[in-house]
């Protein structure tokens, strides 16, 4: 009995070694001759996030960065093959070599940095408070009395966790998707949500009582950088992409997409 216990243990002991061997494979890589060879790479993101990358009522994905992506992509002949994920679990996912790169509105900060590589950032936004306009919320410091919601793994959550004497709410209440947090204010479970100002806006915008909603600003919230995640060995790959993302920025691309979607006319590149 002993030596069968033995050799379950054992045998435990070396799947998880190698596991990890595998992920720290695939961490440490650099897999842009793998991309290039199969002509395809694989995104990572979350189809609720609007404007950025989103499901359509036909399935179909579009947004912001579905676009940029596939624009930085087209200059190599590369196509790119778009994943949704547990965004929570996003840079597992990364990792463990599932996806290749994580390209949804993604904001650079200090604890992501440690974990993944960035591209240049493309997109400026912030953190915003949206609440119901006859709430009588007016402050980031009214919410001490009310209840907040946030998107689980969201660079919102990381901020608020940082932020405590910038707002601080009675209770948070964390979802999987943002949609499903504005079911709960609608429903008055909730009194505040606290996401990226790119999503408020587009979001409330095409909302059919979009007069309903306060979008509330605060100077103490610093501005978020949006950029393209990725394994830190992939250093070959960070190249490919910073220099397509140059390149959209000379020939006027840039300026067209951030017209689009944010009717913004913008080429901002950040270095």
């Amino acid at each position: 009995m002993k030596k069968w216990i033995l050799g379950i243990a054992l045998a435990i002991i070396l799947f998880l070694t190698g596991c990890q061997s595998v992920q720290k494979e695939a961490n440490t890589q650099d897999t842009w001759n793998k991309i290039a060879s199969k002509k395809q790479v694989v995104i990572g993101l979350d189809d609720s996030f609007v404007p950025m990358g989103f499901e359509k009522k036909n399935g179909q994905l579009t947004g912001y960065d579905i676009d940029l992506a596939k624009a930085v992509f087209r200059q190599y002949g590369i196509k790119v093959s778009f994943q949704t994920v547990d965004w929570s679990m996003n840079v597992t996912e990364l990792r463990n070599g599932t996806i290749d790169l994580l390209w949804n509105g993604y904001s650079i900060t200090p604890e992501r940095k440690k974990k993944v590589a960035f591209s240049k950032p493309y997109l400026r936004n912030r953190q915003v408070l949206v609440v119901k306009k006859d709430s009588g919320i007016r402050s980031f410091k009214q919410m001490k009395q009310y209840e907040l919601g946030m998107q689980t793994g969201s660079t919102a959550e990381q901020w608020y966790e940082t932020k405590q004497d910038v707002l601080h709410a009675k209770k948070t209440v964390l979802y999987d998707t943002i949609s499903n947090s504005f079911l709960d204010l609608n429903a008055g479970r909730i009194q505040g949500i606290l996401l990226d100002e790119v999503y408020a806006d587009y979001y409330i915008a095409h909302m059919a009582k979009s007069s309903e909603y306060k979008v509330i600003q605060n100077d103490r919230v610093p501005m978020d950088l949006f950029a393209v995640g990725m394994r830190k060995g992939d250093k070959t790959l960070r190249k490919r992409v910073n220099e397509g993302l140059v390149k959209l920025q000379k020939n006027g691309q840039l300026r067209k997409l951030n017209k689009k979607w944010f009717d913004r006319n913008s080429n901002w590149l950040g270095k």
